[in-house]
């Protein structure tokens, strides 16, 4: 009885053992690859639970969404004979599902590793081999990761197609101490001359702040001054103007006047001359006569005459009517 449960337990631990070795799970973002016997497998699994016979095949869990694979502490000769390191550079990389077979067959599942990790130990070193160390270090640094991937990926797309290079990030490089005081000198003596070339822009800049402000000022100067002549000049014009309709007024004004003086001497002229008759002037003479207080008659009296009369003397035009006629004097 004791063997029977002995082997009834060793029958349940083998059941559990082999359902424990056939079921596996694949996570999202891979794709699962099988062995049987050392041989890979046609078939490939997707994400999720899966079976496959227990003991005799193996799953290897691929994934193929982006990963990082980190390169370190690559050495790096350069053109000039300078032994330089690269600490880390990170390639940025995933795989299609449908290569996945096909990659893992040519390059097992340690892909990377034949692809990538050598590849680029490859391809910086062709590049450092061409250059300088002061191309590598300073004027071409910033080309190395483009120039990098541009690489990788021609590559792949002939050796392993479907595995895509996304990015590449590449470290600055580790070189001799004393090489790398002399740049960082270098570089102190680029700074200092940075900032003075900048302190020249800025002291032209407010040379050529303080040449506008002056520009801008004399401007504002010649504005106000143009403002203030033609400000004087319409003054004067206005002046002009109410002098000329002041003259022009006072023009008609005496002209209005002259017309009027005119006109009532040339009335009284026409009155006068219709009251100046004949018979008004010999009345008038008449009255004359009678006003007078001698009365000289004769043929030849002279035309002129002193009076001596109370009151002192007087001087006597005399007017004659004709000859012995009478005249008249006052």
């Amino acid at each position: 009885m004791a063997q029977v449960g002995a082997i009834a337990s060793l029958a349940v631990a083998l059941v559990a053992a082999a359902l424990f070795s056939a079921v596996h799970k694949i996570e999202e973002g891979h794709t699962g690859v099988y062995y049987r016997g050392g041989a890979l497998l046609t078939s490939t699994s997707g994400p999720g639970f899966h079976l496959m016979l227990p003991f005799i095949t193996s799953f290897k869990s691929v994934q193929t969404t982006l990963q990082t694979d980190e390169v370190k502490n690559v050495p790096c000769g350069t053109g000039g004979g300078v032994m330089i390191y690269f600490d880390r550079i990170e390639v940025v990389n995933f795989l299609i599902p449908s290569a996945v077979y096909d990659i893992v067959r040519n390059f097992t599942a340690d892909y990377d590793k034949l692809l990538i990790f050598n590849k680029v130990h490859h391809e910086l070193n062709q590049f450092c081999s061409v250059h300088t160390l002061q191309e590598v270090y300073i004027q071409l640094f910033d080309r190395i990761d483009e120039d990098l991937k541009l690489a990788l990926q021609q590559d792949l797309t002939i050796m392993a197609p479907g595995l895509i290079i996304q990015a590449v990030r590449v470290t600055k490089p580790n070189i001799p101490e004393s090489i790398r005081r002399n740049y960082e000198l270098m570089e102190s003596e680029k700074t200092k001359l940075l900032i003075a070339a900048q302190t020249q822009k800025v002291v032209e800049k407010e040379a050529e702040t303080e040449r506008k402000r002056a520009v801008i000022e004399a401007e504002k100067l010649a504005q106000v001054a143009e403002i203030k002549f033609a400000q004087q000049v319409m003054e004067k014009q206005t002046e002009r103007k109410i002098s000329e309709i002041e003259d022009s007024a006072y023009l008609a004004k005496e002209k209005a006047r002259a017309d009027a003086e005119f006109y009532t001497a040339l009335r009284t002229a026409d009155a006068n001359r219709m009251k100046l008759t004949p018979a008004y002037l010999q009345l008038m003479k008449y009255k004359a006569i009678s006003a007078n207080s001698k009365i000289y008659f004769g043929s030849e009296i002279p035309r002129m005459f002193v009076d001596s009369a109370p009151g002192g003397l007087r001087t006597t035009a005399v007017d004659g009517t004709g000859e012995g006629g009478p005249q008249s004097h006052s």
